[in-house]
């Protein structure tokens, strides 16, 4: 596997028959049975995001590659390729934990170099995913963070933020911080299907109302939409309206990308549990990545109303707001990092 990019080699026998580039060990336990985890140590933590993606952050800190979410559209699947992974299977349980990226991450901060720019968590795999509860990285790259005064976002779909609830209130106190949610599913049946490994609709939207008790702003990534299955006015309207009642001060909604291996593996499932929709979504994403222009027109013309009505046009605080749409906008992002 290819992992000297991401940490430094040691070789202490714990993998037999692997190449052993970076790996400490991997670990199986009961508690999270199916998957692995791959302990490695990174030789920095501090990721600059290119100039030519466009992003309105230029710095991400990632502590997994890998996600236990399961989302069947996630489009970070593509990176598990480069370590000699499968995008499908493997993405969602062959988790790479940077065991050492709190102790790195401090070093980077004490750089007199270090600008104290914006950081984005979140922005490639989930922080808050399950492997957060055994390894509990968040809260020292959160206080490292805090004391060296550098602003950060948080995007995730776990429920296992409600821990770091103290730690981000006290940080909004002295840097700026925005904190988002992921909720794009509202049927419980479809959503144990495209989110297999996610906490249900109603946990999440019980972690937003907790996000606004501990006194911040809570802005929700609706997105994706998924074409015919979520992006019905009557789909809308009940999850807009939920998400309103729990206290949400806004919401971003675009529709669903599909980049790279995360097609196949996507229409593989479409295949499998709704064989009627594959001729729609071959002609709807014939021409690329992106849903085309009349969609998304009409997605936004459906949206704008329900938006307003409930209240949610509070826009994201930087970074989050560079999803490509804001408020009652509805939009394709000029770059799919986000999600």
């Amino acid at each position: 596997m290819r992992w000297d990019g991401q940490s430094v080699r040691v070789d202490d026998g714990a993998l037999p028959g692997l190449q052993r580039l970076g790996f400490v060990r991997s670990v199986r336990t009961p508690q999270f049975e199916g998957m692995t985890f791959h302990e490695v140590l990174c030789k920095s933590a501090l990721n600059k995001v290119p100039d030519a993606s466009m992003l309105p952050f230029r710095y991400t800190v990632n502590g997994y590659r890998g996600c236990s979410h399961a989302c069947r559209y996630c489009f970070a699947r593509p990176t598990h390729e480069y370590l000699d992974f499968d995008p499908g299977a493997d993405f969602d349980s062959q988790v790479v934990v940077k065991t050492n990226v709190v102790d790195v991450l401090e070093r980077e901060l004490a750089r007199r170099s270090w600008t104290r720019e914006t950081v984005a968590l979140g922005t490639n795999t989930d922080p808050y995913q399950r492997a957060e509860g055994r390894y509990a990285l968040m809260p020292g790259i959160l206080r490292a963070l805090t004391a060296s005064g550098t602003p950060f976002s948080i995007l995730t779909k776990g429920t296992l933020l409600r821990r770091d609830l103290p730690l981000i209130s006290e940080a909004a106190q002295t840097v700026p911080v925005s904190v988002s949610i992921s909720l794009a599913i509202g049927d419980p049946d479809l959503h144990r299907e495209v989110e297999p490994g996610t906490p249900s609709p109603q946990a999440r939207l019980g972690l937003i109302s907790a996000i606004r008790e501990a006194g911040l702003n809570c802005h929700v990534m609706v997105a994706p939409v998924l074409p015919r299955l979520t992006d019905s006015t009557e789909h809308l309207d009940d999850l807009l309206g939920r998400i309103a009642a729990a206290g949400a001060t806004g919401v971003t909604v675009f529709g669903l990308h599909l980049r790279g291996s995360t097609r196949g593996w996507f229409m593989q499932w479409l295949q499998a549990t709704h064989p009627e929709l594959v001729f729609e979504y071959r002609r709807l994403y014939r021409r690329g990545a992106y849903l085309p222009a009349d969609y998304r027109d009409e997605l936004r013309t459906r949206v704008a109303p329900l938006v307003a009505r409930y209240g949610l046009t509070g826009r994201a605080t930087p970074p989050m707001a560079g999803a490509g749409a804001v408020s009652s906008e509805v939009a394709a992002p000029a770059h799919p990092t986000l999600f």
